[in-house]
């Protein structure tokens, strides 16, 4: 059972990124949703695999200090800019 998010496109292998939030779609198995970005966010679903890398606990922890658990968008929010974070998840996917 997944929750429905606007429709995702791939970014690069494993990470998804939203372009129209006209359309919907369900958020894999083994995946989450989470909102990128400093001035515009944008929707990512990532794999749960990159929870127990140290640098996206990381990213978690400063979104905790930024948003608490109130997140502005409705969801997590990472404030991070979208190349940074495609980077990072990137890389560690592959490691």
């Amino acid at each position: 059972m997944g929750f429905r998010l606007p429709i995702i496109v791939n970014a690069k292998p494993s990470l998804k990124r939203t372009l129209s939030s006209s359309e919907t779609t369900v958020v894999p198995k083994g995946h989450f949703a989470v909102y990128v970005g400093e001035a515009e966010k944008k929707s990512f679903v990532v794999p749960i695999s990159l929870l127990k890398h140290p640098s996206f606990q990381n990213l978690l922890r400063q979104a905790e200090e930024e948003f608490g658990f109130s997140h502005p968008m409705g969801a997590l929010t990472i404030p991070s800019s979208e190349e940074a974070f495609i980077d990072l998840t990137c890389s560690l996917q592959s490691s």
